[in-house]
């Protein structure tokens, strides 16, 4: 298996290259479980995202960057979730088709996270922005709950993705072509 070094916000990891179609291949990227890469991305990330009210991201690989931000700011986080929950009362929702998903996927914000949203100014954070639909989702959820987006921010972005204006991120990562 082929690996790809990943140095962000003053960690080094090693990162498995994995085919997510027969002409790409991806270097995997996950946070899970590991909270000294959590840790300092959130630290590195607030330095450059300026000020908001509440994060907002996507379930689930952007929960851990979500969650250490609030901690380290001090302000709440909202989850657009994967499905309906039993306590989410009349849920709003919007399609998401990701890199690392196969199919179509639905996000739910409840209305009592929408609530946590409306009228805020609100930072979008998710693990990798690649193709950017994920982030479009997380975008129609914010403006159909009311929030105002402050900044859209991630831990990488991937391929095309480095070469946009409107978000902020701490490193590039490659897409890696086929033999």
């Amino acid at each position: 298996m082929a690996f790809y070094t990943l140095k962000v916000a003053g960690v080094e990891r090693q990162l498995p290259i994995l085919p997510v179609s027969d002409k790409t291949s991806i270097a995997a990227f996950i946070m899970f479980s590991d909270v000294e890469l959590t840790v300092a991305c959130a630290g590195e990330l607030l330095k450059k995202v300026g000020d908001f009210d509440v994060i907002l991201t996507a379930e689930s690989k952007g929960i851990p960057i979500a969650y250490e931000l609030a901690r380290q700011s001090g302000k709440s986080y909202v989850v657009g979730r994967k499905s309906v929950k039993l306590y989410m009362t009349d849920p709003i929702s919007v399609n998401v088709r990701s890199i690392t998903t196969m199919g179509v996927q639905t996000l739910y914000l409840s209305q009592e996270d929408a609530s946590k949203l409306r009228g805020k100014k609100v930072l979008i954070a998710d693990d990798v922005i690649s193709t950017g639909e994920s982030l479009i989702a997380l975008e129609k959820l914010c403006e159909e709950a009311g929030g105002e987006i402050a900044c859209k921010a991630a831990v990488l972005a991937e391929g095309d993705a480095a070469d946009r204006k409107d978000i902020v991120f701490l490193e590039k990562l490659p897409l890696f072509p086929n033999e």
